[in-house]
């Protein structure tokens, strides 16, 4: 008679003494004990932390135009983002952020050859015919002299627009805008779920494309092209308006707009104090990004954080909805966020000590040259690389579909009849 297998095979940690145990826990390296644990849903991280991540290195690329450290910018997001995104939709549209980078490098560059460049050059590198134009136009001129100067100039400024969406771009390919929702203040629920709305409209775009052309390819139809493109687009834009309905009939169901009554001095109140708030933050923003505004920016920003934040709370009150399971922030996101608050503040400081450093002379026209400095603090923003919990990574028991694998020969039961 056959003997059942046993239900839990031992093993040789199971059969050691206490000691030996205790002892070879003692001395395991230190790398086991840190090593980032695999995302799940009780321990991913907080969709804010991308965000406040990814703003701090797109503040830290609007203070420089020096192409190698832009460069540096771009690489350190493109690294934490194909290293920590998923496998979901929004997590495949960033790539579609660095073409529209590339998109715009190509823009800028035809704009100054075509409409000039307000940088004077004296390398002239071809004459285009210019339009003569009336007299209210003056400071603006189609075709004429070209130089070199303004198209490198031209050429730095496209680069830190470009590097401003690979930034932003990098948080949308790693922020869940689902949970952002969640984790907004009741107050700002209307608003951020229209924002949400729009944020999640370019990723399913993306994959709706990316899934018609497969299905294109696999029927044997071409799939680049003006035609293609046009076969393509009817039914993208079918799906768009089925998710837009589909998302209309769950709004409604959940009530979506519902508010409670509160007296009419505190809706005053939470209306001055989120306004005025907003403005602080919108004036202290711009102090930072300006080239001499770091001064005042900083304070500003604060009192508007602080006033906005009051405001929000007082306004949430208005709020009947309930959150379930809400998003913890952990340790591991104040290291995410911290590190993209660590490049922008270093960068910043550093470039009111050497502000040539960081843009390069265009006239005279001067090589770039990579700052140790600046570059040691952009290389803090890969931290979020190694603290952040690792995506899921599918393995043979993860595909869909497919069945175990049998046996060996010498470990299947034999079956009753061959035991004679």
């Amino acid at each position: 008679m056959a003997v059942p297998p046993p239900t839990r095979m031992s093993t040789e940690y199971d059969r050691a003494p206490a000691g030996r145990r205790l002892r070879g826990a003692l001395l395991r390296p230190p790398a086991a004990a840190l090593r980032v644990p695999e995302a799940r849903r009780s321990n991913a991280l907080h969709a804010g932390a991308w965000w406040l991540w990814a703003l701090g290195l797109a503040t830290a690329a609007s203070r420089t135009t020096n192409p190698l450290l832009l460069g540096l910018l771009v690489a350190v997001a493109g690294y934490v983002v194909a290293v920590r995104r998923t496998d979901a939709p929004w997590a495949r549209s960033y790539r579609a952020f660095l073409m529209l980078g590339l998109a715009v490098i190509a823009i800028r560059l035809v704009f100054s050859v075509f409409l000039g460049s307000p940088i004077p050059g004296s390398t002239t590198l071809l004459t285009l015919p210019e339009v003569p134009l009336p007299h209210w136009a003056q400071g603006v001129r189609i075709g004429g002299r070209v130089t070199l100067e303004g198209l490198v100039f031209a050429l730095y400024d496209g680069l830190r627009l470009a590097a401003l969406l690979a930034c932003l771009g990098a948080a949308n390919a790693l922020a869940n805008p689902a949970r952002l929702l969640k984790s907004l203040p009741g107050a700002l629920y209307e608003v951020g779920v229209a924002v949400v709305v729009a944020m999640t409209f370019a990723p399913n775009l993306v994959a709706d494309v990316v899934r018609l052309r497969s299905a294109r390819r696999l029927r044997g139809r071409p799939d680049k092209g003006v035609k293609a493109l046009l076969q393509i687009g009817l039914p993208v834009l079918e799906g768009a308006l089925e998710r837009s309905v589909a998302l209309a009939a769950t709004m409604d169901a959940r009530g979506y707009g519902r508010t409670a009554q509160v007296p009419a001095p505190v809706r005053h109140t939470t209306t001055a104090l989120t306004l005025g708030g907003l403005l602080g933050v919108c004036t202290g923003t711009y102090g930072l990004l300006a080239a001499q505004g770091a001064g005042f920016g900083l304070p500003v920003l604060l009192a508007g954080v602080v006033a906005a934040l009051a405001g929000l709370w007082l306004g949430g009150r208005r709020s009947v909805r309930s959150r379930y399971r809400p998003d913890v922030w952990g340790l591991r996101a104040w290291l995410v966020s911290g590190s993209g608050v660590v490049v922008a503040t270093l960068v910043i400081l550093y470039a009111s000590q050497d502000p040539a450093a960081l843009n390069p002379s265009v006239v005279p026209l001067l090589a770039p040259v990579l700052p140790a400095a600046p570059a040691a603090a952009v290389l803090v923003g890969l931290l979020p690389a190694f603290v952040a919990p690792a995506p899921p990574r599918p393995g043979p028991s993860h595909v869909r579909g497919t069945q175990a694998a049998p046996a060996p020969a010498a470990s299947r039961p034999t079956p009753p009849e061959e035991n004679t």
